[in-house]
C-alpha cells in the first residue's frame, strides 16, 4: 500500500470519527450545574440540583429539546465563590450551552464573570439584586430578586401587623447585606423604623447574643434574613429566650430544611415566598409528588427553583427553534411562558430585560410544620 493511499484511509477514517462524534453532541444539549453540594449551602445546592435532576428526566423521557436529550454535568461549588469562578471557567471550556448555579449570591456574583465571557446562558437561585444589575445579558433568574420581594414584606408589615418599628436581623454576606438594605427602603417607604440592625456570620451556631439584641430592641416585629440552616437555629433560640413578637421573613425563613430543623419553632413565623410547594396549584401539586417520588425529600423553594429553570430554558430554545445560545439568550429577555402550554413552569413567568422574573407569590405561615398560604399575591404587572 502506497503512503498516500495509506494517509487518505487514514484521513477518511478520522472525519468519520469526527464526524460521528459531531453528531453526537449535535444530538445532546450540555447544561453544567454548580452547585453548593457542601459547606454552608449544602441544602440549599442540593435541592436546585435535584429539581434539575428530575426536569432533566422529564423532558428527555418526553423526547428531549427539539429532538436533543438534555446532559447535565454536576460540580460541586463547596459554597466557595473562588471554587465556583473555577467551575465556570471549565464549564465554558467544555462548550456547555447553558450553565445552573451557583445557588448562592456571593458565588454567581463571582462566577458569572466567566460565563458572561463566553456568552453562556447562566441560571441561578440567587436572590441579590446587584446579580442583575451588572449589564450581564446572559444571566437570568429563577427566583425573585430582593427589590421585587422586599416591598410586599415592607407592605405586609405596615399594613397587616400594623408595626412602626422593626428590629432586622441579617446574614453578613452580599445576599444578606442585599436583604437588608433593600427591606430597610422598602420599610421606611411603609412609614416602619428599623431601630435595630443586627449582623450575623455565615454558618453562625450560636444566636444567643443576636437574639438576646433583638429583644432589647423592643421593636414591634422582627424581620429575620438569613440562610437556612441559621434562620433554624434562629427561630430555635427566639423561642428558647421567649420571644413574642411577630417573626418575619422572606423566602429562606420559612423553608421545608428550615421547617425539619427548627421543628416547633418554626410554627408561627411569617414569609413572602415566591414558589412554594403547598400553593394551591394542581401544577405545583403534581411536582411536589414527583420530587418526592425521586428524592424521598419534600422540595422546598430551591428544589423548585430549579425545575422551572430548566423548563424556562426549555421554552425559550423551542421558541427560536434552534440550539443557539445568542439566539435564545436574546428571546429570554421580554419572553412571557404561560404554563398552560408550558406547564414544567408551573406559573405564567414574564422574563424582564435584566433577566428578572415576574409571577405571582404567596404569603405562608408555619403551621403544624407546614407551610400554609396566607395570601396569593398577583405578579407585579399582572394589571398592565
Amino acid at each position: 500500500m502506497t503512503f498516500n493511499r495509506r494517509y487518505l484511509i487514514a484521513a477518511a477514517a478520522l472525519s468519520a470519527l469526527c464526524a460521528s462524534g459531531l453528531a453526537q453532541a449535535q444530538n445532546t444539549i450540555k447544561i453544567a450545574g454548580l452547585y453548593e453540594l457542601s459547606g454552608a449551602g449544602a441544602s440549599a445546592g442540593t435541592m436546585f440540583k435535584n429539581g434539575v435532576d428530575l426536569a432533566v428526566k422529564e423532558i428527555n423521557a418526553a423526547g428531549g429539546i427539539l429532538g436533543k436529550k438534555v446532559e447535565h454535568n454536576v460540580a460541586d461549588t463547596q459554597s466557595n465563590p473562588g471554587v465556583a469562578k473555577g467551575l465556570a471557567s471549565k464549564a465554558v471550556d467544555d462548550d456547555v450551552f447553558a450553565v445552573f448555579g451557583p445557588v448562592f449570591s456571593g458565588s454567581i456574583m463571582v462566577s458569572m464573570a466567566e460565563t458572561q465571557r463566553a456568552e453562556v446562558i447562566n441560571f441561578t437561585g440567587g436572590e441579590a439584586a446587584a446579580i442583575t444589575q451588572k449589564g450581564n445579558p446572559y444571566i437570568f433568574r429563577t427566583s425573585f430578586t430582593q427589590s421585587t420581594a422586599m416591598p410586599k414584606v415592607a407592605r405586609y408589615i405596615a399594613k397587616n401587623l400594623k408595626a412602626k418599628t422593626v428590629a432586622v436581623l441579617f446574614v453578613n454576606n452580599d445576599f444578606g447585606k442585599g436583604g437588608r438594605d433593600a427591606i430597610t427602603k422598602a420599610l421606611e417607604a411603609n412609614g416602619v423604623k428599623v431601630v435595630a440592625d443586627i449582623s450575623t456570620d455565615s454558618g453562625q451556631v450560636d444566636f444567643s447574643a443576636p437574639v438576646l439584641k433583638a429583644k432589647q430592641a423592643n421593636a414591634d416585629a422582627l424581620f429575620v434574613y438569613t440562610n437556612e440552616e441559621e434562620s433554624a437555629r434562629a427561630l430555635r433560640e427566639l423561642r428558647k429566650q421567649g420571644y413574642d413578637k411577630p417573626i418575619v421573613g422572606e423566602t429562606t425563613l420559612t423553608g421545608q430544611k428550615v421547617i425539619e430543623l427548627a421543628g416547633n419553632a418554626a410554627n408561627g413565623a411569617t414569609a413572602h415566598v415566591g414558589l412554594t410547594v403547598d400553593a394551591p396549584n394542581p401544577q405545583m401539586i403534581k411536582f411536589k409528588g414527583n420530587f418526592f417520588a425521586a428524592t424521598n425529600t419534600i422540595s422546598d423553594h430551591n428544589g423548585i427553583k430549579g425545575y422551572t429553570g430548566v423548563y424556562i430554558l426549555k421554552a425559550a430554545i423551542e421558541k427560536v427553534g434552534k440550539v443557539d445560545r445568542k439566539a435564545v439568550a436574546a428571546a429570554l429577555h421580554g419572553l412571557t411562558i404561560k404554563a398552560a402550554k408550558n406547564p414544567g413552569v408551573l406559573y405564567d413567568v414574564a422574563i424582564d430585560a435584566n433577566g428578572d422574573l415576574d409571577r405571582e407569590s404567596f404569603l405562608v405561615e408555619v403551621k403544624d410544620g407546614r407551610q400554609v398560604v396566607k395570601e396569593v399575591l398577583p405578579a407585579l404587572n399582572a394589571s398592565k
